[in-house]
């Protein structure tokens, strides 16, 4: 026997076609009612011209349409289709009312370029004048610091030498005017005056403050007898001692530019009567007023007890009186 051969049998393939089919040649063939044609039948291409595919023919699902709405005015666009140039320039509208520039102003440019050097400068003159006021205030301050103390002079009692008037640790405040010099010859005011409590330097301990009584003008006589004095030979009353003195003096006559001075406590005092007459120029100042402790508030006065003239003297002697008056009534 012989072998057999079986050859292969080679597919039916469709016929190469052209590449220069026509567009006819491309066009989908229909079956025909007598047979069928040996090419699959042609899907259907949409048409776009009458707005394309419905939403239920893209998805293959029917799309539920609101109700009410009517799409027959609705055209779709032809996607094949090139947009027109005209549509892709913009367009816009022009107002036929002309506008109004009468009222329109713009700032210079030099005096845009020159605000910050403005600023600047009205910084510098902001701070100028508050260093200017705090040094008018400075300087006031000052002027009236020395004028008060022109005028006036505090002063702290040290020691027990005008006891029972003043007392140790009591301040005092001093008019210094009283005692000025121009004030005294210029004007023909102030000066010394019999009884004035005084702060003055003593000629033996210059640099020291010490304060005692006027008791001898200039050109008169003082003397102290049996625990008295006596002023030309006449008794002197003073009603602001504690008690008589226990030594005596030979008559002494005051010089012209100086007085004699007496501590309030007589056997405690270092005064006149220990190293001589006080020249004039050497007093600081008349006591006036007692400004501490409280109780001792008052003035100082020249033929009294310190005591008669404190603020809590005269309430003291105010409000028994109305209470009398109250009594009466």
């Amino acid at each position: 026997m012989s072998d057999s051969v079986i050859q292969p049998q080679e597919p039916n393939m469709p016929p190469e076609k052209d590449a220069a089919t026509s567009d006819q040649d491309r066009q989908p063939t229909t079956p025909s009612s007598e047979g069928s044609s040996a090419t699959e039948p042609a899907v259907p291409l949409p048409s776009f011209e009458g707005g394309g595919l419905s939403d239920s023919e893209r998805s293959g699902h029917p799309t539920d349409r609101p109700s009410g709405v009517d799409f027959s005015d609705f055209s779709g666009t032809n996607l094949t289709s090139e947009p027109d140039e005209a549509q892709l320039e913009p367009t816009f509208k022009v107002s036929s009312a002309k506008p109004d520039w009468s009222s329109f102003s713009m700032a210079p440019l030099e005096e845009s370029e020159s605000m910050e050097p403005e600023e600047s400068g009205q910084g510098w003159k902001t701070a100028w004048a508050v260093i200017r006021e705090v040094g008018e205030t400075i300087l006031l301050t000052l002027i009236i610091f020395l004028l008060i103390q022109t005028v006036i002079r505090n002063f702290r009692v040290v020691g027990t030498s005008m006891v029972d008037n003043l007392h140790n640790g009591q301040y005092l405040i001093i008019d210094k005017l009283s005692y000025n010099p121009l004030i005294d010859e210029t004007l023909g005011i102030g000066g010394p005056q019999r009884g004035d409590v005084i702060v003055f330097e003593p000629p033996n301990r210059p640099g020291e403050d010490y304060v005692k009584r006027i008791i001898g003008l200039p050109g008169e006589t003082v003397e102290i007898r049996n625990g008295q004095v006596f002023i030309d030979g006449q008794p002197m009353t003073e009603p602001f001692i504690p008690g008589p003195m226990s030594y005596t003096m030979r008559p002494q006559v005051v010089p012209e530019g100086t007085v004699f001075v007496l501590g309030d406590n007589r056997n405690n005092s270092n005064d006149s009567h220990n190293w001589g007459v006080l020249p004039i120029e050497n007093i600081v100042g008349r006591a006036w007023l007692s400004y501490w402790p409280p109780e001792s508030w008052g003035t100082i006065p020249r033929d009294a007890p310190t005591e008669e003239a404190t603020l809590k003297h005269f309430l003291s002697e105010l409000v028994p009186g109305a209470n009398a008056e109250s009594e009466t009534k």
